[in-house]
């Protein structure tokens, strides 16, 4: 209550209105002197979660985790809401349930955070998730010590399996070995197909350019991050003056900073794509843009960004330029030369940094400036490029100041035929 809304809670929001999941919301530290819990559901009816005494859908609980208030309450809400959307569970069935993350233990083997769904999950049983099989050894419960079995709606850890399953996968207790191994290569084979069809998957512009030709795709769903508020309500504004017969944006999410792992798995579950604004992926998200076939189109200038996916709209995508990136490198130490001024001592992660290439100085994922490597030194030798894995000494046209743990990402430009 004391905090607001974050970028974070808006984030959250985003999420579960794309999976269409319910909400109920439950505004903490109301012990705290000063709280303005009015201004909390206010920020929160901008977002669309209006509460029931405002007329909205959404319950609201205000409690104390501290102070032990309203947690009562809070529980009761929880029930009412499972008995209104009839969330039943057979405790008496075969245990079924979802990953929510898999760890290996020393000592323990492979195992598994599990919540568990329906029916029950019994020591001694055998069980499948995709392409993974095993037999429950050990149940650990909430309070950290073993137990013997779990029933619906608990968290557990499980042990046992025959490798790491997937999180977000189901598990199902099946009672005979012999079936389990046959379902498990059953799935790894449909495991396999289904990665050939993601390896195809129509979330690039040029794919939803050609869904929407064909008038598959009424929507062009878009998760938007820039570096400054400033810049990111001019990108909105922008957008929602675009008015093209048939086809409507939808901004799925929006923030200021970095583009994140949780952005780039946002627009695979929406089938979206991502917008930067002098903005950069870490390497976390760049990973799973590749792994989910998500792309990421990154700008400087707002009128290019607003023009490409306006000409998307129109189904008029000319060729544009594409970058590659090149080389990246990080700045571990900063060296003041006298009459040169400061020169950056990198170490090359990946690719290579070559002297003339476009380059620029990326700051906690914000792009600081756009360049050129104007010198490129290996000790005290001038080198024209320098690969991954070495370090090396550089500077920037018109940069005057460095940090360590800068990135330098250096580029080139290529023509792509929309």
């Amino acid at each position: 209550a004391d905090d607001g809304v974050k970028p974070q809670t808006i984030e959250a929001i985003n999420h579960a209105k794309a999976a269409n999941v319910p909400i109920l919301v439950a505004i903490n530290k109301i012990d705290k002197p000063g709280v303005q819990i009015n201004r909390v559901k206010e920020e929160l009816s901008k977002q669309g979660i209006i509460p029931e005494e405002w007329g909205g859908e959404v319950t609201f609980v205000e409690i104390s985790a501290l102070k032990r208030k309203g947690i009562e309450d809070l529980l009761e809400m929880v029930a009412l809401n499972a008995e209104i959307l009839d969330l039943r569970a057979d405790p008496d069935k075969p245990g079924r349930g979802v990953i929510i993350e898999s760890r290996l233990d020393k000592t323990k083997g492979a195992g598994a955070k599990i919540l568990i769904k329906e029916g029950k999950i019994k020591t001694g049983d055998f069980f499948i998730s995709g392409d993974v099989f095993g037999k429950v050894r050990t149940i650990v419960g909430g309070n950290n010590k073993p137990i013997k079995e779990a029933g619906p709606s608990s968290i557990v850890e499980v042990y046992g399996f025959s490798s790491l399953p997937q999180a977000g996968s189901d598990i199902y207790v099946i009672g005979d070995n012999k079936l389990v191994k046959e379902l498990s290569e059953y799935f790894r084979k449909k495991k396999d197909e289904e990665k050939k069809k993601d390896s195809e998957k129509p979330i690039s512009l040029d794919d939803i350019l050609n869904k929407m030709k064909e008038g598959e795709v009424k929507n062009l769903s878009l998760i938007i991050k820039a570096d400054v508020q400033g810049s990111l309500e001019a990108i909105e504004k922008s957008l929602n003056q675009l008015d093209i017969k048939d086809v409507n944006i939808e901004i799925l999410h929006k923030g200021i900073g970095g583009i994140s792992e949780a952005d780039v798995m946002l627009a695979s579950a929406s089938k979206g794509i991502i917008v930067g604004f002098n903005v950069r992926p870490d390497n976390k998200a760049e990973k799973a843009a590749q792994r989910e076939k998500v792309e990421i189109k990154l700008y400087r200038v707002i009128y290019e960004l607003i023009e490409d996916i306006e000409r998307i709209l129109k189904g008029l995508l000319e060729p544009v330029v594409r970058e590659v990136i090149t080389g990246k490198a990080e700045i571990r130490q900063v060296f003041k030369i006298p009459k040169v001024g400061q020169v950056a001592g990198c170490f090359v992660l990946d690719g290579k940094i070559k002297r003339g290439s476009k380059a620029r100085l990326i700051r906690d994922q914000i792009v600081i400036k756009d360049s050129f490597i104007n010198s490129l030194k290996r000790f005290k030798e001038d080198v024209t490029e320098v690969v991954a894995g070495y370090e090396c000494g550089l500077t920037l046209e018109g940069v005057k100041e460095y940090r360590e743990k800068d990135i330098i990402e250096t580029y080139v430009e290529e023509v792509v035929e929309g």
